[in-house]
């Protein structure tokens, strides 16, 4: 399973490190220590955590932008069909779904708690693997 550190899921929840640790020291945000002392979130914990946090109360006023149509966030969920699949990601306060198919989720080792980038060109959204 994939983890993050402080200043990464920070970057993927669209808010400053800062935050994020205080979140942390808080108890809002589940973490461990690796063997060389770092506070690591794990993925699955980062992506429930993310989900959460965009159902908010909706009184923030932090602007999030796009640039040139990039969402990096965390896949929070995945269903796999035959030949398509699902996948979801939490980009800040944005929830973004792509259909695509199974062979590329395969392929890009897409799973709850992975980091991901959802581009949009048109009608498409596009997946890339951090």
């Amino acid at each position: 399973m994939q983890s993050y550190t402080i200043g990464q899921a920070a970057r993927l929840l669209g808010v400053s490190p800062d935050t994020a640790r205080r979140w942390a020291d808080a108890g809002r945000m589940v973490t461990h220590r690796d063997e060389g002392g770092r506070r690591l979130i794990d993925g699955k914990d980062l992506a429930a955590f993310s989900v959460e946090l965009a159902k908010g109360d909706g009184e923030d006023d932090t602007s999030y932008t796009s640039v040139r149509n990039a969402f990096p966030g965390i896949v929070t969920a995945v269903k796999l069909g035959d030949v398509a699949a699902q996948v979801e990601i939490q980009a800040g306060p944005h929830r973004l779904v792509s259909l695509l198919t199974r062979e590329a989720v395969e392929e890009l080792g897409l799973e709850v708690g992975v980091e991901a980038t959802a581009r949009v060109k048109s009608t498409n959204v596009h997946i890339d693997r951090a």
